[in-house]
């Protein structure tokens, strides 16, 4: 594919930068005035948001109308779910155990530390997860075959992540339920649906701008960041580090696929 706009792509990665900083620095000062950093884990999704937004605005003028659409309807609607349910979820609730421990060692001001490790980093990983989204609104053409499997591969990522989260929060919910381990529905195909469906959102959109090979050689380092994030970072291994040695983990461990979904009662280690 010929006419990618490199130069305005450029601009667009300044102006994605800003608006990923101006979203941290405004969790950052809330944070700050409540005296609690979760809220930077809602902050996670609206960046991508504001990205999405701001990268349709500077592409006026270039790209194809569809795709640019496209591309902002599917990173807002992912972006904008999450962050509502992370709302929701910690709604009530004191600081979250991570940033507690992380502060806790901090050399010096614990503010300043935080706006160091957690809130310009996590600025720092929008931009970067973000560059295919950013990419996409500067290609020419009408969405084809890559743009539409993409799309496919987002929505079932985006249905499992919705679907897991609305289970889990469900189960806990029921008093009946609880120091139990969630192990039903999608939660006994994966311990981790709702990372896997992270883990297909973000394929997926990689996949709309791989109709240029070019393009799809710069940005894929931005799937490959979000995947190893989730599996070996701050997703799945911390997660499963803090679930070690509740009742019962041992089990649904030893039954149930670590990460891609696999029929229930399938034994893997992973």
């Amino acid at each position: 594919m010929n006419g990618f706009a490199w130069g305005a792509f450029g601009v667009n990665l300044a102006a994605a930068a800003g608006a990923a900083l101006a979203v941290m620095l405004g969790t950052f000062l809330i944070a700050l005035r409540k005296g609690v950093h979760r809220i930077v884990d809602v902050a996670w999704g609206l960046g991508f948001a504001a990205v999405a937004v701001v990268s349709y605005a500077m592409s006026n003028g270039h790209g194809e109308g569809t795709l640019r659409v496209l591309a902002t309807v599917l990173t807002a609607v992912w972006g904008l779910r999450l962050a509502v349910h992370i709302g929701r979820r910690g709604r009530g609730h004191g600081e979250d155990p991570r940033y507690e421990a992380m502060l806790a060692k901090a050399p010096g001001n614990r503010g300043l530390y935080a706006l160091r490790k957690v809130y310009l980093l996590q600025g720092a990983l929008v931009w970067l997860i973000s560059l295919p989204v950013q990419a996409a609104y500067y290609l020419a053409g009408s969405p084809g075959g890559w743009a539409w499997a993409g799309t496919a591969l987002w929505a079932v990522g985006a249905g499992f992540e919705a679907v897991g989260d609305a289970q889990l929060a469900r189960f806990r919910r029921d008093p009946a339920n609880k120091g139990r381990i969630m192990d039903r529905g999608l939660w006994s195909w994966t311990r981790h649906p709702n990372y896997f469906g992270d883990f297909c959102v973000w394929w997926g959109l990689f996949l709309v701008v791989c109709a240029d090979p070019a393009v799809a050689a710069v940005t894929l380092v931005s799937p490959v960041v979000m995947s190893l994030l989730l599996i070996k970072g701050s997703g799945k291994a911390l997660l499963e580090r803090h679930m070690e040695g509740r009742p019962g983990y041992a089990g649904y461990r030893a039954r149930t696929s670590g990460f891609f979904p696999l029929p229930p009662g399938t034994v893997r280690r992973g």
